[in-house]
């Protein structure tokens, strides 16, 4: 299982981001089995599916833009913070999409992808049960957006 510092070195070091394999090292780290990647389109302001693991191919039209402010990717970019929920299943605060509980996904959390307090994407993992990310995880995924987000910037 990599580390944060190992994600992050990675990708430091990688030059060419390769999309599903950042995605798939982040869902490992923090044992989830379900991911989602979106880059910001700075001329649409649409959150674009850049990668993806874990969801259901009839859900992928849905996710691969969303609007900001639209459904957990989109509520972390606009709040420019972590979004998570416990179970999203039982959730009823409105903040996931309904085609959200068809993932079959849990525990879960989309964070905003910064650089310099500036968006360039979001970063989404969940667990297939209940769980409540910790204050340590959420700022370890942060900090994965941030290299990302240095990465996209250059």
């Amino acid at each position: 299982m990599d580390s944060k510092e190992e994600i992050i070195n990675s990708i430091k070091t990688s030059g060419e981001i390769n999309w599903q394999e950042l995605l798939e090292n982040i869902i490992s780290a923090f044992d989830c089995t379900t991911g989602t990647l979106h880059t910001l389109d700075f001329e649409t302001n649409l959150l674009m599916l850049k990668s993806q693991k874990g969801v259901p191919d009839f859900l992928l039209p849905k996710m691969s833009s969303i609007p900001i402010g639209k459904g957990m990717a989109g509520i972390a970019a606009e709040r420019k913070a972590p979004v998570e929920m416990c179970n999203l299943q039982t959730d009823d605060s409105g903040v996931a999409r309904p085609a959200a509980k068809e993932t079959k996904v849990e525990g879960s959390i989309a964070v905003p992808m910064l650089l310099e307090g500036k968006l360039y994407g979001t970063l989404g993992i969940a667990k297939p049960v209940p769980y409540d990310f910790t204050k340590p995880e959420s700022d370890a995924l942060l900090e994965i957006g941030e290299e990302i987000a240095r990465n996209i910037k250059s």
